[in-house]
């Protein structure tokens, strides 16, 4: 198999795209874990409308989060794009466009939250449904964005597997990160009652992507040089 070496100008893209990446992870982990899941109580919609009035503007905060997240996502999906473009141009250009298209589904689905924010300022608990009902549109148009998501790691896997940049095991790993994107998402919209038990299996993206971040922060500098096939 050929492998492909990194050369000193795409160290420099590489250490930025890890950088992206980490910026990506703790501003989505943040804005789920830290706010959505603290002002969403599933099924009750009047308990999340008094937790979203006490908490101020920490759904705001959230969304603000969230734009930073989907801005460095499309710095990420160029810098990588550019990156890989070497190993497989068609492979690489696909990866770019289904990243995209994941960020445009995700900012597409913010505007609930947008709607969520207007409506609590309204402080009429009448509202409480209609609240609950726009987190809900808001966690489905995010399932429906890591569909792109997770073909888009499946194929970064591929490439990264090709390039020789990394030992076998981070491209395995990102694969299995992109099948259960695709698993969770599956189930999110075909199998409601299967999807909670996909919920502990999302610990394998976090560990997968924070390690490819990680390794891209690193510079990409392969342990193999170029060889002919």
């Amino acid at each position: 198999m050929k492998h492909f070496p990194i050369s000193d100008t795409h160290v420099p893209q590489a250490r930025l795209a890890g950088l992206s990446y980490l910026v990506i992870l703790g501003a989505g982990l943040w804005s789920e874990v830290g706010v959505r899941m603290q002002l969403v109580v599933p099924g009750d919609a009047l308990a999340t409308w008094q937790r979203t009035q006490e908490a101020g503007p920490l759904l705001s905060y959230g969304i603000a989060a969230d734009l930073v997240m989907l801005a460095a996502d499309i710095l990420l999906a160029v810098l990588l794009f550019r990156l890989f473009r070497p190993v497989s141009a068609p492979v690489a250009r696909t990866a770019m466009v289904l990243r995209l298209a994941q960020a445009a589904v995700i900012a597409a689905s913010l505007t609930a939250l947008v709607s969520g924010v207007l409506l609590v300022r309204g402080s009429d608990p009448a509202e409480a449904s209609r609240l609950l009902g726009l987190f809900e549109t808001h966690a489905a148009g995010y399932d429906a964005g890591l569909i792109f998501f997770g073909l888009n790691t499946v194929l970064t896997a591929w490439l990264l597997c090709r390039s020789g940049w990394t030992g076998r095991w981070l491209p395995g790993l990102l694969m299995l990160a992109g099948l259960v994107y695709l698993a969770g998402s599956a189930t999110r919209f075909l199998a409601p009652e299967l999807n909670i038990l996909m919920q502990p299996a999302y610990l394998v993206p976090v560990v997968a992507e924070s390690a490819f971040a990680l390794t891209l922060l690193a510079g990409l500098r392969p342990r193999r040089v170029a060889q002919a096939a």
